[in-house]
Parts: C-alpha cells; structure tokens; sequence
C-alpha cells in the first residue's frame, strides 16, 4: 500500500469546501440612528502640555489648575522641580488657549533652532570636505 501524501488530503478538503454551494444571505443591516457628533468639552482643571525637547530638566510644562473658588490659573514650570510661573485668575477657555498657544509657540522655536542647528551642521560638513578649516 503506499502511503498517500498529507498535502493531498488538505487540497481534497478545501475542493470540497469550495465545491459546496454559496448561501447568498444578505447580512441584516443595522439600523443606524443619525446622532450629531458634539465634542466634549475639555475638562479644564488639569489640562496639561509638555514642550519639545531631548532633556526633561529644561522642558516646559504648562499645567490649568482651578482654584476653590472656580478661577482657573496656568502654572508653567521647567523641569520637574521649577517653582512655576503662574498666570490668572483666567476663564476656562483662556486658561485652555493659553497652554496651547504657549505649547504652540515652544514647538515652533524649537523646530527653529533644530533646523538652524541642522544647517550650521550641513555647512560645517561642506566646509571640512571640500578641505577647508571651521
């Protein structure tokens, strides 16, 4: 008797499978409810915003705390242990703006001074290979 071959029997099986008539059932459709997507609104009282930056002793930090009697303030710290800068009483939505367009503001300078700095590093570069002395 000869033995048969493993790959023969998976084929035979997915012939059959196939082979075997398709049940053309459509799918119920559920019913969808049309609902207007409202955000929520951000919840002020410890909104918070990191700055750039390799180093976390020299980053910014902008925290919105609210105080007992409902006036909101933006403390913004460098490092982690910097006593903070702080900035109100605010309302809640200018307390929420001002740490994003501090953030904002962060990001773009450093941005700046990356791509200044990868620059001043390109023209080195140049300078040292075409033979030249910084």
């Amino acid at each position: 008797m000869s033995q048969s071959d493993p790959t023969d029997h998976a084929l035979a099986a997915i012939a059959s499978i196939l082979d075997q008539p398709e049940s053309h059932i459509e799918p119920e459709k559920p019913v969808v409810e049309e609902q207007p997507i409202v955000p929520e609104p951000i919840g002020a009282d410890g909104y918070h915003k990191v700055g750039p930056g390799p180093i976390a002793t020299i980053r910014f930090k902008w925290t919105v705390r609210r105080e007992h009697n409902g006036e909101y303030y933006v403390d913004e710290t460098i490092g982690e242990n910097s006593t903070p800068i702080v900035n109100g009483p605010l309302a809640r939505d200018a307390a929420i703006r001002l740490v994003d367009e501090r953030e904002s503001e962060a990001r773009k300078r450093f941005e700046q001074l990356k791509s200044e700095m990868a620059g001043r590093s390109a023209a080195a570069n140049l300078v040292r290979k075409d033979g030249g002395e910084i």
